[in-house]
């Protein structure tokens, strides 16, 4: 009989300590408040600031700010001049030096461009050959180049036109003295009259061979010897 009291005692102890420690394991449970809108809940959500108006601030239209610029500063340029700065020199003789100058480059390039002014004396040449062949021809652009050929002052070509590919006459010489003169009839269109000629003798072998550079009315000259056959 004390054996099982003493077994329920013990039994109604342990149960005790265990429903305690169990309690004191235990957590509070609150239950959750029920919310109809989830919106009138500020702590769970945060809603961003409605702007719907798409329109532009009417205060600020049409305004445009541009940045500020600043200038840099820059050396002023000198005006560029031909000439030479003479603080002590009257300008008038510098201008005056300078027309000179001009004047003289001028007429120096009208003196080329004319050719020569007087006549052209290209030589003389001895030859055994009875008859011989003048060619000549315009060596530079074809410009309009006209001549006049005379033997022993007789006109012996009246008006030739002078192009790149050569013209000419057979021309039988007298015994002695042949002289033959080119006359420039012009200076066509470049100036002034050029021209290259050749004297062939019998057997087509040039024995002259010379060019001309003429101002209108100016004439070249060769003489062509033939020499005496021998006795």
């Amino acid at each position: 009989m004390k054996f099982n009291l003493f077994f329920l005692f013990t039994l109604f102890t342990v149960l005790s300590v265990s429903a305690q420690i169990d309690s004191e394991n235990k957590s509070i449970i609150i239950p959750a408040q029920e919310v109809e809108d989830l919106k009138e809940d500020n702590e769970l959500i945060i809603m961003p600031e409605e702007n719907n108006s798409a329109e532009p601030d009417k205060e600020q239209e049409n305004e445009i700010v541009l940045p500020k610029t600043e200038e840099l500063p820059v050396a002023e340029r000198k005006e560029f001049s031909m000439i030479k700065e003479n603080k002590f020199r009257n300008p008038a003789e510098l201008y005056q030096k300078q027309l000179k100058n001009a004047l003289k480059l001028r007429n120096d390039d009208e003196r080329r461009h004319n050719g020569s002014e007087i006549t052209q004396f290209l030589g003389e040449y001895s030859t055994k050959a009875k008859r011989v062949n003048i060619i000549y021809r315009d060596h530079q652009a074809e410009d309009g180049d006209i001549i006049r050929v005379y033997v022993n002052g007789n006109i012996a070509q009246s008006r030739v036109l002078l192009q790149n590919h050569s013209k000419g006459f057979f021309l039988t010489l007298n015994p002695g003295d042949n002289i033959i003169e080119f006359e420039a009839l012009n200076q066509g269109t470049s100036g002034p009259n050029t021209a290259e000629f050749q004297v062939l003798d019998d057997n087509g072998t040039p024995f002259i061979t010379n060019q001309w550079n003429l101002a209108t009315g100016v004439k070249a000259t060769i003489t062509v010897v033939r020499a005496k056959e021998e006795e």
